[in-house]
Formats: C-alpha cells, sequence, structure tokens
C-alpha cells in the first residue's frame, strides 16, 4: 500500500534533475563561448595586423628620412597586400621625398579615391603634378589646400601661383601670390610681387608691365623701380637700368641693394670710380653680403689696386668659401703683388669648385 504523496515526490525529483540538467547545459553553452572568444587570432586576422605593424614601421623610417629602407618594406606590402588602409598614401610620399614625382602621382590619386578627406595627399599630388609639367591639372588640387589652410600653407599658394603664370592666368597668379604675403589683390605691392615672380620665371615683358603698374598705383613704392633697374641690367640696357637705380635710391637710400647693383652697371661702363664709390656705400649698409666685396675686388683690380683687391677679396673667401670666382680673382691679386704660392693655391680652388659646379 503506497503512502498519500509518495508519487508526487518523485515527480519533484524529476523536476529537479531536469533543472539541474539545463543548468548544467547553460554553463557549458558560456564556457565554450568564453573560451571561443579567448582562441587564438584567426590567421587572416593576425596577417593583417603583422602588415598594420609593418606599414607602421615602414612609415616611421620615411619620416626620418629612411627612405630606401622604407620603399622595400612598402613594395613587399603591395605585392603581398595592395588593399592594406594607408599603404598608397605612404608609397606615395616616399616616393615623392626621393623626387619620383610621376610615380608618386598614382599612389596619391589611389589614396583620394580610398579616403576623400587625405589632405596631405591632395597636397602633394597637386605639388607633383606641377613638378611633372602639369599645372593645369595641379590647379584644383592646390586651390582645394589654399581654402583649408588660406594663411597657413605658403608652398601651396606658391606653386598655385607659378601654376597660373605657366598657364598664362597672371591675374589668378597675382591672387594666388597677394594671399601668400597678406597684400589687397588689386594692390599696387601686389603687382610687384607678381613682377618679381615673373621675372625669375623668365616672363620679362609681363614683369615689366606689372612693374610699371605697381609704380602707376604708388608712385613711391619701394623696390619698384630697383626691380625695373634688375630688368635693364639683365638686358644689358645700362643707361636705363642705372636711371632706374637712381629713382630707386631718391626713395629707398637705406637699401644696400641698389647701390650693388648700380655698381655692377658702373663696372659694365668700365665706370670704376663710380663703381667703387657704390659698392662702398651698399658694403657699407650690409657688411655681410658677400656680393658687393666680390665686385670691389673685381673692380680694384681694374684700377691697379692689387692690395685693396685682396683685402676685398679675403673678406668675401672668408664669409663663403665656396665661391670659385672670389678665389679666381683673389689668385690674380696674389700674382699681381709677387704672391705666387698663394696665387697657385687659389687658383687650385677656384679650379676645383668650379668643376664641382659643373
Amino acid at each position: 500500500m503506497k503512502r498519500k504523496g509518495q508519487g508526487g515526490g518523485g515527480r519533484g525529483i524529476k523536476r529537479l534533475n531536469l533543472a539541474f540538467l539545463a543548468l548544467r547545459l547553460l554553463l557549458a553553452l558560456a564556457l565554450s563561448q568564453l573560451c571561443w572568444s579567448q582562441s587564438p587570432e584567426s590567421p587572416a586576422s593576425q596577417n593583417q595586423k603583422e602588415a598594420q605593424q609593418q606599414l607602421t614601421a615602414a612609415k616611421n623610417l620615411s619620416d626620418s628620412g629612411k627612405v630606401d629602407e622604407a620603399l622595400v618594406i612598402l613594395r613587399k606590402l603591395e605585392n603581398a597586400n595592395s588593399e592594406l588602409s594607408g599603404l598608397n598614401s605612404e608609397l606615395g610620399k616616399a616616393l615623392y621625398r626621393k623626387e619620383e614625382y610621376g610615380q608618386a602621382v598614382p599612389y596619391f590619386r589611389q589614396a583620394i579615391d580610398e579616403n576623400s578627406s587625405d589632405k596631405e595627399s591632395v597636397q602633394l599630388l597637386g605639388l607633383s603634378l606641377f613638378r611633372i609639367g602639369k599645372p593645369a591639372e595641379a590647379i584644383p588640387l592646390l586651390k582645394q589646400v589654399t581654402s583649408w589652410y588660406p594663411a597657413a600653407n605658403v608652398d601651396a599658394s606658391y606653386v598655385l601661383g607659378l601654376c597660373y603664370i605657366q598657364v598664362q592666368n597672371y591675374s589668378q597668379a597675382r591672387q594666388a601670390f597677394a594671399a601668400m604675403y597678406g597684400v589687397p589683390p588689386e594692390s599696387a605691392a601686389s603687382h610687384l610681387i607678381l613682377a618679381r615672380m615673373l621675372l625669375r620665371q623668365g616672363f620679362d615683358p609681363i614683369a615689366e608691365e606689372n612693374a610699371r603698374q605697381a609704380i602707376a598705383l604708388d608712385p613711391k613704392l619701394p623696390l619698384a623701380h630697383y626691380l625695373l633697374g634688375e630688368f635693364h641690367l639683365f638686358k644689358s640696357d645700362i643707361p636705363q637700368a642705372i636711371a632706374e637705380f637712381e629713382k630707386e635710391i631718391e626713395l629707398n637710400p637705406g637699401f644696400a641693394g641698389v647701390y650693388d647693383r648700380m655698381g655692377d652697371a658702373y663696372t659694365h661702363l668700365e665706370k670704376f670710380d663710380d663703381a667703387q664709390r657704390m659698392l662702398q656705400r651698399s658694403v657699407a649698409l650690409d657688411p655681410n653680403s658677400t656680393g658687393p666685396f666680390i665686385l670691389l675686388g673685381k673692380v680694384m683690380l681694374k684700377k691697379n689696386d692689387p692690395k685693396s683687391a685682396a683685402m676685398y677679396l679675403e673678406r668675401a673667401a672668408k664669409m663663403d668659401p665656396n665661391n670659385y670666382m672670389t678665389h679666381h680673382l683673389l689668385g690674380q691679386a696674389y700674382r699681381s703683388l709677387g704672391q705666387e704660392n698663394d696665387a697657385e693655391r687659389e687658383f687650385k680652388i677656384a679650379e676645383q669648385l668650379q668643376k664641382r659646379t659643373e
């Protein structure tokens, strides 16, 4: 005879066993998930991590000037993992630093396609295109850069101005240089700055036109007549050069450079006393410029005063020992003074320095 409640107790034990079994299953599942989360990385994930570390190492090498070593790593990464984020940008920068601008261009293009906010690649692509003779393609990129950094990025503004010169858009060039120097784009100063840049690039007639526009806008603007004088001196129009230099002296008598150029002009005319007077004024205002000292040495040799010539040229040689013309003229001065050993030494130095420049 069964006791009352015995059947219900058996069922309770069974339910308890089932609950323990369910708990064990839940614990096993949790442990398996924990073990899975702590398991070693997959091979693909590990390879990606190692590639990223190598890319960082290559960047550090490139930034520290070890570009060839960086390129060895970057080329290996390119062959093994061309989809690595940041790889195209680093390859472009490394090639840019080696002045391989044409090779850098496609890498910068790909870097920008991957990340349109990669401002450094945008700038370097623009600079690279300019350097390989594609100013029209460089302009929109450099305009972007100057819009991002309107007052800070001098390189981009300067090259943007040069690009406009090369495509003969002189108005836009003037605006680019005006922004670079912080002057109004329609001012006399902006025309003078453009004239200087044009003269350096060999655009002489346009340079002269802008210098004259600068003077028309501001007749007392310093350095405008000096620039015109340089222009005429370069063309060997010596009287006109002297006339412009004299106007500059009236406006800007404390500027050493104009006396230097005036001395050079008088030397061309073989007016050596006038040249000496102007060059001495130049060195009195600026004793740290070698040009007037070299010209004074040349003038004093022409005046048969080798002792004074040697004094000026020795000073120039101390300031700049790598100017072959200084040593050549100094050799002439020593020879005239009868100092043959010193003369031969200076002629030998001059010859060695000249060979380096060939």
